[in-house]
């Protein structure tokens, strides 16, 4: 090999790693501010196979069993929105990311002026949290029924900082069944979008989202994507086309 050839082989070279990422990142349907996750492995090609999304900061990223976070995500604007939650004690499950917190402090406020009142039951929870609370249901109603209800670390919404569980203002039937057809339920379903949440987990989508019925937990994606979703009686994944098998 020549001087120039060894040179020209450098050069292309410097140019392939100033590229970027190899893994393909697609703009979201009509939004333009995510990126839809693919598997950096197979390409995106395998759904049977579990990918890394590409852009975690995308505030209407999807994150659920065949897509998780990068290893030791964390989001870096976290803080403590001014709601009510069902416990005293200063925690991390408070926070939430800094636009979804601004967004759910609205939705309480409307929801009161509603004569609807709402209380925090968890925000934010960090891979290790996660972690520790699967691995606890797992130990309490076994492996298949854990993850019907409860997500392996890495792949929850909680971890993303945009989801929050809340409850009625008595704190009863706090992340429990009874909390569907209450009052709260109803007027979130209404009117959630409006802030730009969705019920990430409705009803009769339990084959698409992989999770049970849960009008509890609420997840920020914007105004825009929310009220589509909600025109459309779609999940997330119905929204960015990637419908999954659920386990």
């Amino acid at each position: 090999m020549n001087k120039i050839h060894f040179v020209l082989i450098c050069f292309i070279l410097l140019i392939a790693m100033l590229a970027g990422p190899l893994w393909k990142k697609d703009t979201a349907p009509d939004d333009g501010d995510t990126a839809i996750p693919v598997n950096k492995n197979m390409g995106g090609s395998n759904l049977d196979s579990i990918s890394v999304v590409a852009n975690p900061e995308s505030i209407p990223v999807l994150v659920n069993k065949k897509n998780k976070l990068p290893e030791n995500y964390e989001p870096n604007d976290l803080v403590e929105p001014d709601i009510e939650f069902i416990f005293a004690e200063k925690s991390d499950k408070r926070k939430m990311r800094a636009q979804a917190a601004a967004a759910i402090e609205a939705l309480f406020a409307g929801a009161l002026e509603d004569g609807v009142k709402l209380l925090g039951v968890s925000a934010y929870r960090s891979h290790a949290t996660q972690e520790i609370l699967f691995h606890y249901y797992v130990s309490q109603d076994g492996y298949e029924a854990a993850q019907n209800y409860s997500a392996k670390p890495g792949t929850s919404e909680h971890e993303t900082g945009l989801a929050i569980d809340v409850t009625g203002g008595d704190g009863s039937c706090a992340a429990e069944d009874c909390f569907g057809g209450s009052i709260e339920a109803e007027w979130l379903e209404s009117h959630a979008a409006d802030y730009g949440f969705i019920i990430r987990y409705p009803k009769g989508k339990e084959a698409i989202t992989g999770y049970q019925y849960e009008p509890w937990h609420l997840r920020y994606v914007g105004k825009k994507i929310a009220g589509q979703i909600v025109e459309r009686g779609i999940t997330l994944e119905e929204y960015y086309k990637v419908v999954q098998v659920s386990k």
